[in-house]
């Protein structure tokens, strides 16, 4: 592989004296990752290994670029869409959206989308890697012009399809996570935590919104998404900041308030970092049955197609999760520099492992009725791989909870995101259980909302609509 790269990055220092750098960069870089594409070598180990409170954690492997396995964004041929598990039905909830990541359910059964994608972000990308990285997002779906809003949508006659849809906020800066408190709806932009007033059954808000907190954004930013979500009573937001790095190579001062979650009091404005070193977390939510913060993790690449597994674990007050220094507990990464052993020694295990490179994004638990079989539980949206042979990940799962813990197996709730040629159809991302306890899926590579219910339901109420 090494050869076939560097014989790649020789003929393109021999193309530059006939062509601009500008114009021959993307296609020495793309002919770099075919080059890698078809030399990587498969996995050893079933990705199931890789799932549960002990995971199987081989040695590391490194090698000069990263393994690249892309699967191309292709979107949904006409006629198809996701397989959901035996006893389910899938249906179009709302479509035509553009690069839906995050969703939120209103008291009064209106759904936010986040229509969203990465900012601008100049120094996240230098290099060949970095240009690579560029390339790779694009192929998989992930290059758009953000659009920067909002939308808000409606079912209001119960069939589990939205029939209206608005623009709810527009203008925003990369938004993500979402959390109504009262009559305040905060918002996380990538760079600020936003907070405007809300009226009931509004289908859109034309006020400026306040800015509350500053959020860590700037030229490099690499992981963008920020989320957010309120406690139970109230009082307090707990808000998500990514790493600048994959495992802080950009340099530790670029990682300062990074790769943590932050606690911030409503009353009297003031943040502080309450879990950190978790690399890149994304969905939040609170266990129904021990009342504990949960969070996903996106862990570090390039240390083979067995390793890092994503996790979700519960988040306790103080507590350090081992990035940069150590994954899975104690197992040092040598590749950071300087090494911290006094860091490292308190560094707390995950409580599950989701998986390596599935890119285990959303997180929900099950708290309502209409699929019992779930309740209790955590529902999970894989992202899907970019850097791992054979792909993993392009699914909803489901990890089944007893006394406040995982206690079994991951179940597949909704599969068939990639063709049979290794296409990506779609990749989920945020999950949410709407006001009548169906899952709802948002995909930003189909454009699409799914909506998955047991087989025999039909229509449903909401404060918006009496069903029949």
């Amino acid at each position: 592989m090494q050869r076939i790269i560097l014989y790649l990055l020789r003929q393109k220092n021999k193309l530059e004296i006939k062509m601009s750098a500008q114009f021959l960069l993307p296609i020495a870089s793309f002919a770099i990752i075919l080059a890698l594409t078809g030399c990587a070598s498969p996995s050893n180990s079933p990705i199931t290994d890789s799932y549960g409170p002990q995971p199987n954690l081989p040695e590391p492997k490194s090698s000069l670029l990263p393994t690249v396995n892309i699967a191309p964004a292709k979107g949904w041929p006409a006629g198809t869409m996701p397989t959901p598990a035996a006893g389910l039905k899938v249906q179009a909830f709302a479509g035509e959206l553009e690069h839906p990541r995050w969703l939120y359910v209103l008291p009064n059964g209106d759904v936010l989308v986040a229509e969203t994608d990465a900012p601008f972000k100049p120094d996240d990308g230098k290099g060949l890697k970095g240009k690579i990285a560029k390339l790779v997002m694009k192929r998989a779906g992930s290059s758009h012009p953000s659009a920067n809003r909002i939308s808000l949508l409606r079912d209001s006659n119960g069939d589990g399809i939205a029939d209206q849809k608005t623009v709810f906020l527009q203008n925003l800066n990369s938004p993500f996570g979402m959390a109504l408190v009262g009559n305040m709806l905060y918002v996380a932009n990538t760079d600020a935590l936003m907070r405007f007033a809300y009226q009931e059954d509004a289908t859109q808000i034309t006020a400026s919104g306040t800015k509350v907190l500053d959020l860590l954004g700037g030229t490099l930013n690499h992981h963008w998404t920020k989320n957010v979500i309120a406690n139970p009573a109230g009082t307090k937001l707990y808000i998500t900041v990514g790493s600048n790095s994959n495992v802080a190579e950009n340099g530790f001062d670029q990682e300062v308030g990074r790769a943590l979650i932050m606690e911030f009091d409503i009353a009297s404005g003031k943040a502080r970092p309450f879990a950190t070193g978790l690399r890149n977390p994304n969905g939040m939510d609170w266990q129904p049955q021990s009342g504990a913060l949960w969070t996903v993790v996106n862990e570090r690449d390039e240390l083979g197609n067995d390793l890092v597994p994503d996790y979700m674990t519960s988040v306790q007050d103080g507590a350090f999760y081992g990035w940069p220094y150590s994954y899975y507990g104690q197992h040092v990464d040598t590749r950071v520099k300087p090494q911290n052993p006094e860091l490292v020694a308190r560094a707390i295990k995950p409580d599950y492992a989701l998986g390596n490179h599935t890119a285990s994004l959303g997180l929900a638990f099950y708290a309502a009725e209409l699929i019992p079989q779930y309740r209790g539980g955590a529902l999970i949206g894989q992202h899907g791989s970019w850097n791992r042979k054979p792909h993993s990940g392009y699914k909803v799962i489901f990890v089944p909870f007893q006394n406040g813990q995982p206690s079994g197996k991951p179940q597949d709730v909704l599969t068939g995101f990639l063709s049979d040629k290794g296409d990506a159809f779609g990749r989920p991302v945020g999950v949410a259980v709407d006001f009548s306890g169906a899952i709802l899926v948002a995909d930003d590579v189909g454009d699409m909302i799914w909506r998955v219910s047991p087989v025999g339901a039909t229509t449903y109420e909401t404060p918006m609509n009496k069903a029949p």
